[in-house]
């Protein structure tokens, strides 16, 4: 790896050092532009989203081997559907459009998209017709997932026809003389068996690129720069207990060792013992300066009364930030602020510089922290997707219990806990949880599921325990799959170990007389309830 990502997101072409092989993904709505990237990441090529609208200068300023262009939920004929500048198709930049991305590039050149009535959603079956290039190495025949109600119905001389099924013409395609192709099916996604190799293909035989990125270099240089940049300055991390923390801490550590300072904010709405759990494992693999701030009483008033899911975030993030300020204060000659941001951190929140321009969710780690307390903020994982940054935790040498750990809210269980969040309520979450996981764990199941927790509901109901009626609380399990949180299905747990954790729940649990399983995935539902 001969470049390096600068802080920031390394997307400024006047400063940053740019990776020698890199992709840009043009977001044009799809709800599959990160799966995108990380697809492209997996061919070891650093991939980036970016603006549908960018410039065509911008676009040289990062210096692309190629472009994707994205799905997205619009027709192309639309008044005010978004559209690329024309120009990026005739620069000789290998162009690769995927669904709405196809269709635009196609009738940029000259054809022609129209909604038909044979739709296609789902799995079909795609004949290929030239195994060549883009889709060398694909069999005659192959499963592709499709998700369209529009077409290319014609397109100019100058294009070839690739691919075809029974209902779609123009599958796949490419131009006689410009590096650019389509496809109306989905190679991102798991449904379309052979879409790794097609993106292989891409980023190798059509863009030239020979797979330069890897996380092992990746960590070494953002040490080295983290080095450079805070000299002989103190630095404050605030942990989680959860692998973003704890990855960025490792960093920290190995880059400036005693120079770290790190702050765990106990605000009484954690798992059972995490607090004991975070110290300890700080105390094995950082000997470094670390801060436990007891603020449960604190959070709890803050909370007293609410109970609408919006408000008990804010109230959260305020009193997050006065017990974070109030500590750091405390710390002295701490002149950064380190955070575990991560880079669907960055695009939802609309912060990147050529990111997406819509924020889809607003994240308490991108902003907020530095500008109240007026340190310079470093985020050396802001480039990195999730299960890269798991990879990172283990090449750093961390604990399996901490990269592996299921993710957890920022809020807390204050967004499990439904209706007003009190501490004998938390009390029964928290005891409730741990079975739940605990069972997960000694049924082999907890690597191969993504998220496991309990939800206590402010629903009582009759039951009957012994001789005497009970009127208690209702109790959900929720347990999701899912390689990227975009989407997720729910997880088909064995029965035998659904009736433990809800025998387990029941006895072992005062407060709990029923027990359910909760069987929607995402979308439409979300993984938490709040």
């Amino acid at each position: 790896m001969s470049g390096m990502v600068v802080e920031g997101g390394g997307s400024d072409g006047d400063n940053a050092r740019l990776f020698d092989e890199r992709v840009l993904v043009l977001d044009f709505g799809s709800q599959y532009a990160q799966l995108i990237a990380r697809r492209v990441r997996e061919q070891n090529v650093y991939c980036e989203i970016v603006r549908h609208d960018i410039t065509p200068e911008r676009v040289m300023a990062h210096r692309p081997r190629g472009i994707i262009f994205s799905g997205g939920p619009n027709s192309v004929y639309e008044p005010g559907a978004p559209r690329c500048h024309p120009e990026i198709l005739r620069m000789g930049i290998p162009v690769l459009g995927i669904c709405y991305g196809m269709q635009l590039a196609c009738e940029l050149l000259g054809g022609q998209v129209r909604s038909v009535p044979s739709r296609e959603y789902g799995r079909a079956r795609c004949y290929v017709e030239r195994s060549e290039g883009l889709l060398a190495g694909f069999t005659a025949q192959t499963d592709v997932w499709m998700s369209h109600g529009d077409q290319v119905t014609s397109v100019s001389d100058e294009f070839v026809s690739l691919a075809h099924t029974k209902t779609c013409p123009i599958a796949a395609v490419r131009h006689k003389t410009l590096p650019v192709y389509g496809l109306q099916f989905h190679p991102e996604v798991t449904h379309t068996p052979q879409g790794g190799m097609l993106l292989h293909n891409f980023v190798t035989m059509v863009c030239g690129c020979e797979g330069t990125w890897n996380l092992g270099d990746f960590a070494r240089e953002t040490i080295e720069r983290m080095r450079d940049q805070i000299g002989s300055g103190r630095v404050i991390c605030g942990l989680s207990g959860g692998v973003d923390s704890a990855v960025t801490a490792a960093l920290l550590y190995k880059a400036i060792g005693p120079q770290l300072s790190c702050i765990l904010v106990d605000n009484g709405l954690l798992r059972k013992a995490e607090q004991e759990a975070v110290i300890a494992v700080f105390s094995k693999h950082f000997q470094t300066d670390l801060h436990v701030v007891d603020a449960e009483s604190r959070f709890l008033s803050a909370l007293a009364g609410v109970t609408e899911p919006q408000e008990k975030r804010r109230r959260i993030g305020h009193a997050f930030i006065e017990c974070f300020k109030e500590e750091a204060t405390k710390i002295e000659d701490a002149r950064f602020l380190a955070q575990g941001t991560l880079y669907p951190d960055v695009i939802e929140s609309g912060a990147a510089p050529d990111g997406p321009a819509a924020t889809i969710k607003l994240h308490h780690n991108v902003g907020g922290l530095p500008e109240e307390l007026g340190f310079e903020l470093i985020e050396p994982l802001r480039d990195l997707f999730k299960d890269e940054v798991r990879r990172m935790g283990l090449e750093l040498g961390l604990p399996g219990e901490i990269v592996w750990r299921h993710p957890f809210p920022g809020p807390g269980l204050a967004v499990r806990c439904l209706g007003e969040v009190t501490r004998q309520r938390l009390d029964v979450l928290r005891e409730a949880d741990a079975i739940v996981v605990d069972e997960i764990k000694a049924a082999g199941l907890y690597r191969s599921t993504a998220q496991a927790f309990a939800v206590l509901l402010p629903i009582q109901s009759v039951g009957v325990m012994g001789d005497a009626r009970t009127y208690e609380n209702t109790l959900v399990v929720r347990c999701v799959d899912t390689d990227d949180f975009m989407t997720a299905d729910w997880s088909r747990l064995p029965e035998s170990l659904l009736a433990r954790i809800s025998t387990r729940v029941i006895n072992e649990v005062k407060g709990v007389n029923r027990v359910v399983y909760d069987i929607s995935s995402k979308p439409p539902a979300t993984i938490e309830w709040e």
